[in-house]
């Protein structure tokens, strides 16, 4: 009994030891490095209906900065993969067309956010939970590709289509997150958003077939129409191979580790999240007493 109470009041003297250092060297934190994994779903030609969380990964890192008690901004970096396949499909008529991509991408977003919840006037002073929207814009790199006979081709140079679409796109980033605080210097957020781009070429497929009569090169021409490693004829030039009409897209479901930085970002009064900080002396009045 006598040791339990010991170890009982060695651990009360070391949490109280540690929280009272915390807050005699705490310093003003204004940038955020947060980093990040979590699972990239695809949403265009090839994707199969409900298949809403689709288990690829993607790992991101960037920076946060509070301008006021509830607005942010961010820069970003994701590295992400997609894939698609008619194999899998519920259609039919999309088994036959046997088309599939997989592709690693590389995302770079500079989005703003704004909280439900204001923080405090200090950064560890912010709320323990919080919600919060974001939206914004970045840039897309995209190399969709295709096994064949054991070999990964690249699909973009081949021209399957006879398009000559850009790699890199620009796309709207928007979603929502909610936010826990994990201790003075950490929160740890779930967030999930969705990719709004200008492409239908993400998955290499949106037009019509060519027809063999098309291609010099023999891979591309085996790349564009699947249909023969089926036994199936050719399809003939202008059927249709995907649906212009809509453009691709991608989800992106995250679980994120926010670090305030021991960077004091702006200065003191720089109305973020934190205020002027107080002063450190006081001065005597003999009619007063002590004031600052």
């Amino acid at each position: 009994m006598r040791k339990l109470l010991v170890i009982i009041a060695l651990t009360l003297l070391a949490n109280v030891t540690f929280a009272q250092s915390f807050y005699a060297i705490r310093k003003d934190r204004g940038l955020i490095l947060v980093v990040g994994t979590g699972t990239s779903t695809y949403f265009g030609e090839l994707a199969n209906p409900g298949n809403y969380l689709d288990a690829k990964p993607n790992v991101n890192a960037g920076l946060q900065l509070y301008f006021t008690p509830r607005i942010s901004g961010r820069a970003e970096i994701t590295w992400f993969t997609l894939a698609g396949s008619d194999s899998k499909a519920d259609d039919n008529s999309r088994v036959k067309r046997n088309l599939s991509f997989k592709s690693n991408n590389a995302e770079v977003a500079f989005t703003g956010a704004i909280n439900l919840f204001p923080n405090g006037n200090r950064y560890y002073r912010r709320p323990y939970f919080n919600v919060y929207g974001f939206g914004g814009v970045g840039l897309l790199y995209m190399n969709p590709k295709a096994e064949y006979q054991g070999k990964k081709y690249a699909l973009q140079p081949l021209k399957t289509e006879g398009v000559d679409y850009s790699r890199i796109g620009l796309v709207i980033p928007f979603g929502l997150g909610a936010r826990l605080k994990a201790g003075p210097n950490f929160n740890i957020a779930i967030e999930g958003g969705y990719r709004k781009t200008f492409t239908d070429y993400l998955d290499d497929v949106s037009g019509t077939h060519l027809g063999p009569a098309a291609f010099s090169d023999p891979i591309a021409a085996a790349l564009s129409d699947r249909r023969p490693e089926l036994g199936l004829a050719a399809a003939p030039a202008g059927t249709q191979r995907g649906n212009p009409n809509n453009d691709d897209g991608y989800f992106l479901l995250n679980v994120k580790i926010e670090y305030y930085l021991p960077l004091d970002i702006g200065g003191q009064n720089n109305g973020r999240t934190y205020s002027k900080k107080r002063s450190s002396f006081y001065r005597y009045n003999k009619k007063g007493g002590f004031r600052r």
